[in-house]
């Protein structure tokens, strides 16, 4: 679809106080995903917060080679600067679950970055997606290691430590009473925070929780 049509079905949809509602973005992104979404994604038109939300629904609805729409991902992070963008990106990109190794092994280029979006992205990616027994152990250890200087990274982790708490708690309060736990106090205590707000959450973890205290190491 060329990027005038899509601007023109931009303004023509009900808008929020916030702009284009999100319900709408995502039935657009849906259209555009069936038909020639390459044309749309190679336009490089990052110009709104709505552009950048589409683009991050288009990546996650398209169908293709895993390798293709890996490439378009990797082209996307660096515009990536918001956490609805991030989210969006990541918890739409579906097609993880069917291609988890390459995906995978497409995180791990990223582990190492001091980015505070690129950090978010890795760990709403696995939160998303990589939740299984196969992966799990490697899971934490990639989270263990993020950079979390900044706070939008700092909430990725701890967002993705108690959605771990809640599908594995007897490994994740092993992991977060141990000296394998290398989290900083910050994103440690946003991680208990976290935890105590989920509702996947059993009461009696979310009581053991308000126990658990940062060991230095």
């Amino acid at each position: 679809m060329k990027l005038s049509s899509i601007k023109l079905k931009l303004e023509q949809l009900p808008r929020t106080s916030f702009g284009v509602s999100v319900p709408h973005l995502r039935k657009l992104a849906q259209h555009v995903a069936k038909d020639n979404y390459r044309e749309f994604l190679d336009s490089d038109d990052y110009s709104s917060f709505e552009l950048k939300l589409l683009h991050a629904f288009v990546i996650g609805y398209a169908q293709d080679n895993i390798d293709i729409l890996l490439a378009y991902l990797q082209k996307f992070i660096p515009y990536v600067d918001d956490w609805a963008i991030n989210d969006a990106l990541c918890q739409n990109f579906k097609i993880a679950r069917k291609y988890r190794q390459k995906v995978w092994n497409f995180i791990l280029m990223y582990q190492s970055s001091d980015q505070e979006f690129i950090s978010r992205i890795i760990s709403v990616l696995l939160l998303s997606h990589f939740l299984e027994d196969e992966y799990i152990d490697d899971v934490i250890k990639v989270l263990d290691r993020l950079n979390t200087d900044k706070y939008y990274a700092q909430m990725g982790v701890a967002w993705a430590v108690a959605t771990i708490m809640g599908k594995y708690p007897a490994k994740c309060l092993e992991y977060l009473q141990s000296a394998e736990c290398h989290l900083d106090i910050k994103t440690y205590n946003k991680s208990l925070q976290k935890i105590r707000e989920s509702y996947k959450v059993s009461a009696e973890i979310k009581k053991l929780s308000k126990t658990l205290t940062k060991i230095p190491h």
